[in-house]
């Protein structure tokens, strides 16, 4: 299948017949000016070094080179694997559990390990069924829409970690309620929504959301992971075991009896994950109970780029037109290849004829010429589909275009940095970090590694890990010294981290009264501002006041925002134990 990227581009061939046009007059207004000075037959017999067809023929090439040019821009691409196909099958939404909890290893390797190797190993035996995936903790996002594309899900599972959570707990109810709005709107087809967890429900009214999901029509299958004993789960931060607030190692244990309720609740199954293969097979079994509909699925491949050899017809007529005098040559006339001077120009016509001839067989089956696209080229592509998505913030499919070009091309510092950005807008920002970071590894130009670190700090600065963020600040500054926004971005970070100190110590001294605390931040605002005249002065030449003044309450603004935002969190959360982070 041949087609345009960029089909808006193939407008500008309608130029090409005005300026036809305009030199056939010119042509015309030629002719009548030689016709006055004289007869034609007698004007050529005194010029008989011009020639009469080689301007024609120059005039053609540069056409048909301007035309391959426009085509060059309008992006031609040939498709490759491309299938318009009825597919029979069934929608699965995979919710998976990715608390702390997880991390226990009394399923080896580990509770979640062993949930991704399952999930893997029901993607592979998918042919004409859609899934989507969504992960949770304390709280739900969509990690991958339901799709049938299953190289994207299998990589979007392998990126899957407790740390992409901000908020620890186990909500199964967020989490079931969230794969009910994320099936297709299609009528009759069967849908099934598998819950992965340990079972350890903190928040309540999963039984509910599945009563809900089971009136809609969907199934509810819960896999339980774990051991009912209940086991130790790591910290990988300390190399030790997680403890609560009194200092005891937490224990971790299936809790069975919720789970099987939540799946009865939901219609579905009760799944109990091992070190064996029973559990897979049981729930192949149960998903091949379900519905199967006929469904229509395009499936589109990715495309080769075909500018290359319309490139290579240009440069051919470019060097062609050049090589083509208008004025017959007298030295080169001296040599008659042909025998007779007329013999040689009807050669040169033949010839011309026979280059027109080859032009027009090139130009045809130029649609039909395929090049072999390197992983950069391949990369490349995926990139500017990712940044078109971003731009129109459809930030999932962003996110997944910028991942099938690091599968391309894994030491791409752009495809990194996009991806960062676009996890970044998802509020996914422990994975964005890893992939700044990639981009800062990968990147060679100093400004664009600056910008990676400069983001990796602001993700700080927001989560108020204000060490880590200072220490972002300082990498990007010394990449790109005159980044103005990165050094006030600094110099906030580090008033907020001295606020912080001074604020913990401010609650263990709460008996001293208003009028200490008054007192104290008086004397921090004196030091702050003692601070940000000096490095007013530093930077004096670097940026002006007024700048400097626009950063700091924009940095401020943020702060607040921020602050607002946490305030309103806490609210919002009443009925979570925040003592338990696993």
């Amino acid at each position: 299948m041949f087609r345009f990227e960029d089909p808006q581009y193939m407008y500008l061939l309608a130029i090409l017949p005005l300026v036809v046009l305009l030199r056939y007059a010119l042509v015309m207004r030629q002719k009548r000016k030689l016709k006055k000075a004289g007869d034609l037959k007698l004007i050529a017999e005194l010029m008989p070094d011009v020639s009469k067809w080689r301007p024609q023929l120059k005039f053609w090439l540069i056409v048909a080179a301007s035309a391959l040019l426009i085509v060059m821009l309008a992006r031609p691409q040939m498709g490759t694997r491309i299938s318009n196909e009825k597919r029979v099958g069934i929608e699965t939404i995979i919710a998976m559990d990715i608390s702390n909890s997880m991390r226990a290893q009394d399923i080896e390797p580990s509770r979640l390990e062993r949930s991704k190797m399952m999930v893997e190993n029901l993607v592979d035996k998918f042919n004409n069924d859609k899934i989507g995936l969504i992960v949770f903790a304390g709280d739900a996002f969509v990690q991958l829409p339901i799709t049938a594309d299953y190289v994207s899900a299998k990589m979007f599972l392998q990126s899957i970690d407790p740390s992409m959570m901000s908020v620890q707990g186990t909500d199964i109810a967020h989490a079931i309620s969230m794969a009910m709005s994320s099936f297709t709107q299609q009528e009759g087809i069967g849908r099934a929504i598998i819950v992965i967890t340990d079972g350890e429900d903190h928040e309540g009214g999963a039984i509910e959301a599945a009563k809900a999901a089971k009136e809609k029509g969907m199934r509810v299958y819960v896999l339980g992971v774990g051991s009912t004993k209940g086991t130790p789960i790591p910290n990988p931060s300390t190399g030790g075991y997680m403890k609560d607030a009194a200092g005891q190692t937490v224990m971790s244990a299936l809790n069975e009896d919720m789970c099987r309720q939540v799946a009865q609740a939901g219609g579905g199954a009760y799944i109990h994950v091992e070190n064996n293969s029973a559990a897979q097979e049981q729930l192949d079994a149960e998903l091949a109970k379900l519905a199967k509909k006929e469904t229509s699925s395009t499936i589109y491949s990715d495309y080769d780029e075909q500018f290359q050899a319309f490139g290579i017809i240009v440069l051919l007529l470019i060097v062609i037109e050049v090589c083509i005098l208008e004025r017959e040559n007298r030295v080169l006339k001296r040599f008659s290849l042909f025998g007779t001077a007329k013999g040689a120009k009807n050669a040169a016509k033949h010839a011309a004829t026979m280059a027109i001839v080859l032009i027009t067989l090139m130009l045809s089956a130029a649609p039909q010429t395929t090049f072999a696209q390197s992983d950069n080229m391949a990369a490349r592509k995926h990139i500017r589909q990712g940044n078109k998505k971003f731009h129109a913030n459809d930030y999932t499919e962003a996110e997944t275009a910028y991942r099938r070009a690091i599968a391309r091309s894994g030491n791409n510092a752009q495809a990194h940095y996009n991806l960062g950005n676009a996890l970044m807008a998802q509020n996914k920002d422990s994975l964005a970090v890893i992939e700044f970071e990639a981009a800062a590894k990968a990147e060679q130009a100093p400004m664009r590694k600056a910008m990676s670190y400069h983001n990796i700090g602001v993700i700080c600065q927001k989560h108020q890990m204000f060490k880590e963020a200072i220490e972002a600040y300082k990498n990007a500054l010394r990449l790109n010294p005159k980044d103005n926004q990165t050094r006030y971005n600094l110099e906030l970070c580090k008033r907020q981290l001295k606020n912080q100190k001074g604020g913990g110590d401010n609650n263990k001294d709460k008996g001293n009264g208003d009028k200490d605390k008054q007192e104290k931040q008086k004397d921090q605002q004196k030091q702050q501002q003692q601070k940000q005249d000096e490095q007013q002065k530093q930077n004096q030449q670097q940026m002006s006041k007024e700048n400097a003044e626009q950063l700091l309450n924009a940095a401020m603004q943020r702060e607040k925002a921020t602050q607002d935002k946490m305030k309103k969190a806490m609210h919002q959360s009443n009925r979570r134990q925040l003592d338990k982070n696993w």
